[in-house]
């Protein structure tokens, strides 16, 4: 049996006609542990373009992006235990394996979550990767205690307005957190604000200065969704003594550990795949924290950050993905549903 699926065989510019192309390739059978699922919706991220990007040269096989899936379990491995045909799900994946803008794909169960109940496939989309990232970032790698309590600290967040920023501003607002988001244009301070932010600051203005206007000298966690380099400075500036900071982004040049020693301040790196791609013991806490956030869904604590649809997937809606993408201007999620019929 063939599927459709839109691959990448040379890295060409999104205004390029063959950008993406339309290829079949067989149906993959499950491994032990895997779930074959019927992809259903699919979310962009920037690991999409960074992973376009890196194609050199022509490939004989086409490299399949995408690790944002919401879809149907349509066959299970020998040793599934958690997941059975029929189930609706949502996950991120993989990049050690081929990506989702498929008809069907392959997963590892541990790393699976239950689609949230009151959500479309095209609205669960959006979340797995970003929703993944950010509670690692705040209650894995800055320690904070994922239960919901009065608490007076207070967490930075470098690029309130993307992906992982919208589900962190809210995870973190669920547990107590005063937070503070940087967002530069009226419409990215709005869904800030709309996501439960106390304060929102301009990230190209003097951000020490910025939150001593709001009456802020320094703050208890920063979690850096940008540019890692450009932010170091003032991050060891206006984090407390004995505070903590998360970066999501790769730094161009080594950053200068010596400026947060006198504090004492904890630095601490986040990469969503780290678990899957080496198959920690732990990895089975993706599976348990998407399950969590898809009940805070249904309870109405926490909304999808879906705020564009394209379209079904195909190769000109995925090509205009990428571009929306690589504008850097996105507002929460852009998603599209299925592979084209």
């Amino acid at each position: 049996m063939m599927m459709k699926a839109l691959g990448v065989s040379q890295f060409l510019p999104v205004g390029h006609p063959d950008c993406f192309s339309e290829c079949y390739l067989s149906i993959p059978s499950p491994g032990r542990r895997d779930l074959q699922v019927q992809v259903r919706a699919v979310s962009m991220n920037p690991i999409d373009f960074k992973m376009r990007a890196s194609v050199q040269g022509r490939l004989m096989t086409p490299k399949i992006l995408g690790w944002d899936v919401a879809g149907v379990v349509t066959a299970v491995g020998e040793h599934v235990e958690l997941f059975q045909p029929g189930d609706e799900v949502y996950y991120a994946g993989s990049i050690s394996r081929p990506g989702c803008n498929s008809a069907y794909h392959l997963v590892d169960e541990r790393i699976v979550g239950r689609k949230p109940q009151s959500l479309s496939f095209e609205e669960s989309a959006a979340l797995p990767l970003t929703t993944i990232t950010a509670w690692e970032s705040l209650f894995e790698r800055l320690n904070i205690s994922a239960a919901p309590r009065s608490n007076d600290a207070t967490l930075l967040v470098i690029g309130g307005a993307g992906g992982v920023g919208s589900m962190a501003i809210q995870l973190a607002k669920y547990v107590g957190l005063r937070v503070i988001a940087t967002a530069s244009r009226e419409v990215s301070r709005k869904w800030c604000t709309q996501l439960g932010a106390s304060h929102c600051v301009n990230h190209y203005g003097d951000l020490k200065s910025e939150l001593k206007r709001l009456g802020i000298n320094a703050v208890d966690y920063i979690l850096c969704l940008n540019d890692t380099n450009h932010y170091w400075p003032i991050m060891a500036e206006v984090i407390k003594p004995q505070g903590k900071i998360c970066a999501v982004v790769s730094t161009k040049e080594p950053p200068n550990l010596n400026l947060l020693k006198n504090k004492s301040v904890t630095f601490a790196w986040e990469f969503m795949f780290t678990k899957a791609v080496y198959e920690t013991d732990d990895m089975i806490s993706q599976h348990h924290l998407l399950n969590q956030v898809a009940e805070l869904v249904d309870q109405g604590i926490v909304r999808s950050t879906m705020t564009e649809h394209l379209g079904p997937l195909n190769a000109v809606n995925l090509a205009q993905a990428h571009e929306r993408l690589e504008s850097g201007k996105m507002v929460g999620k852009l998603v599209l549903s299925g592979v084209e019929s």
